[in-house]
């Protein structure tokens, strides 16, 4: 594929070069002369093809496993089919056929040795793996780069050894292929969602691709990316997602935002491989670009994927410049929204980085929780993919393996998780595909809980042998720390979808860490909040008043979702908005630091119609008497009145009034009632 061989070239780079061994046949060996010639032609485009490399392997298969119907005691035969196999996607197949080629020959290849160690360890056979790695090192010659080769085996044997010890402790999950409304037979991979799981973007080179040219490397179609979309009744058919993210070239997904609104785009055409940005607005797609990109991340070197973090300000990703710790390294970068740049990048450092390569990066929405594949650490073949949080001292813990099956002896690389932390989607080939790389499903199942004994059981237990127990049936899993918050916005009166703004600000610190956009078509939304902020949300559009509300959300506050539903009404008079998010403290009537975000949003939008008035009411629930809860509240309007006059609003454009727990919005029985009915409000009184 493409993609996979533009960033993963370096994968299949060997200690041994394949030495081009002849196979050679002869006319007495085959009952008939139609059958030889017959034989002899299809090896003949067998070998064209083989010398292309990486592009031909798959042809030269073709042709190869024609002649081996009638050929197939031929060691040379037996060991390029095994190569072909190998450096394709049917690694697994190689075994057979260099097993053959190293029965019937040992000594056809210098490397026979090294291939067939790779097939048993591609097969989960470590153990005979690691017997012929080390036969395969006994009997290397010292030569220029005999250190490096050595230390290769090295390396791979103790992948085996991984792997042994990876195999007896599976991670438990379900792995589903995700279905033929996503897979062909042809490749699917680089899959993308949406924090929620409504949108998949993928990358598949299918008939369909846009302008239906074949790459002449590989003899492949193009690649393009593809869009399939989830509302509850599973995956929509996917469909090409056309221009301007398709191109007559190849265009591969790389990130995605956890709005589904920002895309990261892999373009092989420029330097060395860089990455493209597009993002999604009322007019659907921009044409990718690499403007904001070109002065810090994108280089003469080799940049492959990234990630955006949960904020859109922070970008993960792939890169083999200079100054890291070998091969291809992780870097992070910042949005100077000043300048409209990505800044100066940063290498994550030694505990993520190996000195060999890592890739496909992942930053999950949580904003802590970091994904990558990587070619060091305790890997069991390959890249295996890897799984590190970010402390509270800025650190990384030691990366974790996820494990088998997830992590296979082959490549793993392309891993993205569903914002619930239950559901991860990877591209794999596997017994039940539709005949190349396919999208897969991995649900996490959640530690194993321990039999409960029934009374009688533990009783007895130190007397007699268990003779029953029973398992719960359901196996609670742990989720990532992080609020969904999603919705529709529309207009009030007429229910029609609003294209709106939306701003996420951190009331602590008085700063907006998120703008994302509704959809203009459906009015569709979004947001992304990890645990552990008091978290503001205000949604404006032209010619309506704004909408705010308050999340404030404790540190260990597990997965959940919320569904948000916004209506926005006109600026006209009599329109009310409840401010959500100012605050005093219980009983007072001072403003707090963190009301101020809102107060200003109050500001802008009365500076912007200098015509309007308003009223500043105050609200109360009834706890108290009506007398202290009616002085309260008009102390509270007026220190809102007091902090609008303080930025410059003229007092005659404002009135202020407590009104006590005379308008509750709630039931006051409830803890949850009283809280929503202290509140502020303005009301448009002149338009």
């Amino acid at each position: 594929m493409k993609f996979i061989n533009l960033f993963l070239a370096f994968i299949n780079i060997l200690i041994c070069n394949v030495l081009s061994q002849e196979i050679i046949i002869r006319k007495e060996d085959f009952t008939s002369k139609d059958i030889y010639k017959f034989v002899k032609e299809n090896i003949e485009k067998g070998e064209e093809f083989y010398t292309k490399g990486r592009g031909g392997y798959r042809t030269a298969l073709e042709y190869f496993l024609k002649a081996y119907k009638h050929l197939p005691n031929n060691p040379a035969l037996n060991y390029k089919i095994g190569i072909c196999y190998f450096k394709t996607i049917s690694k697994k197949l190689s075994l057979q056929y260099f097993k053959k080629a190293y029965e019937l020959n040992p000594n056809i290849t210098e490397d026979l040795l090294y291939y067939l160690a790779m097939a048993y360890q591609i097969n989960y056979e470590f153990e005979t793996a690691i017997e012929y790695y080390k036969k395969y090192k006994s009997r290397m010659l010292p030569s220029e780069n005999y250190a490096e080769k050595k230390k290769e085996i090295d390396k791979r044997i103790q992948e085996c050894i991984n792997g042994i010890e990876l195999i007896k402790n599976p991670t438990r999950v379900w792995i589903d292929n995700i279905g033929s409304a996503i897979n062909t037979q042809y490749p699917e991979y680089s899959p993308l969602i949406t924090a929620d799981e409504s949108m998949l973007l993928f990358t598949s080179r299918r008939p369909d691709t846009y302008g239906g040219g074949i790459d002449p490397e590989d003899n492949l179609y193009f690649e393009d990316i593809y869009v399939s979309y989830n509302h509850g009744q599973g995956w929509s058919l996917a469909k090409n997602i056309d221009k301007p993210l398709n191109t007559k070239g190849n265009d591969a997904t790389v990130g995605l935002s956890p709005d589904g609104r920002k895309l990261f785009i892999f373009n092989g055409a420029q330097n060395n491989g860089d990455i493209f940005i597009s993002e999604y607005t009322s007019k659907g797609w921009e044409k990718p670009s690499d403007k904001s990109l070109r002065k810090n991340i994108n280089s003469p070197y080799h940049e492959t994927t990234a990630s955006f973090s949960f904020d859109g300000r922070t970008m993960f990703f792939v890169s083999d410049r200079p100054g890291g710790y070998g091969g291809h390294d992780i870097w992070m970068s910042k949005y100077n929204e000043e300048k409209k740049e990505w800044g100066p990048p940063v290498n994550l450092g030694p505990v993520i980085n190996t000195e060999y390569d890592e890739e496909g990066v992942f930053m999950h929405p949580d904003g802590r929780t970091i994904f990558f594949a990587s070619k060091g650490h305790n890997s069991m073949g390959g890249f295996d993919i890897f799984k590190s949080t970010l402390n509270d001292d800025g650190t990384w813990s030691t990366p974790e393996n996820l494990g088998y099956p997830i992590n296979t002896p082959d490549d793993d690389v392309f891993f993205c998780l569903s914002g619930n932390g239950k559901r991860a989607y990877i591209s794999s080939v596997r017994e039940d595909g539709y005949g190349d790389y396919d999208i897969y499903v991995v649900t996490f199942r959640g530690p194993e809980k321990p039999p409960i004994l029934k009374t009688e059981d533990q009783l007895l237990a130190n007397a007699l042998p268990i003779t029953e127990s029973t398992i719960t049936e359901k196996v609670e899993i742990k989720t990532m720390r992080l609020t969904i918050v999603k919705g529709t916005i529309s207009d009030a009166f007429t229910q029609k979808p609003i294209e709106a703004f939306i701003e996420i600000i951190d009331n602590v610190k008085n700063e907006v860490v998120y703008v994302t956009q509704s959809d203009a078509q459906t009015g569709k939304y979004i947001v992304t909040l990890p645990s552990g902020r008091n978290y503001g949300i205000n949604v404006r559009a032209e010619g309506y008043l704004f909408f705010s509300e308050n999340f404030d959300i404790p540190p260990t506050t597990e997965y959940q979702e919320i569904i948000k539903d916004i209506y926005l009404s006109k600026l006209k008079v009599g329109e009310k908005v409840i401010l959500r998010n100012i605050f005093f403290d219980f009983g007072k009537a001072t403003l707090k630091p963190e009301s101020y975000a809102e107060l200003d949003r109050l500001v802008k939008l009365l500076n912007d119609y200098p015509n309007l008035r308003v009223e500043i009411s105050g609200h109360t629930d009834n706890i108290s008497s009506l007398e202290f809860n009616l002085k309260l509240s008009e102390a509270r309007a007026k220190a809102v009145v007091d902090y609008l006059i303080s930025k410059g609003i003229s007092q005659n454009r404002l009135e202020y009034k407590g009104y006590a727990f005379l308008q509750p919005i709630a039931p006051n029985d409830t803890e949850e009632g009283r809280k929503l009915n202290r509140r502020v409000e303005f009301k448009i009184i002149q338009d």
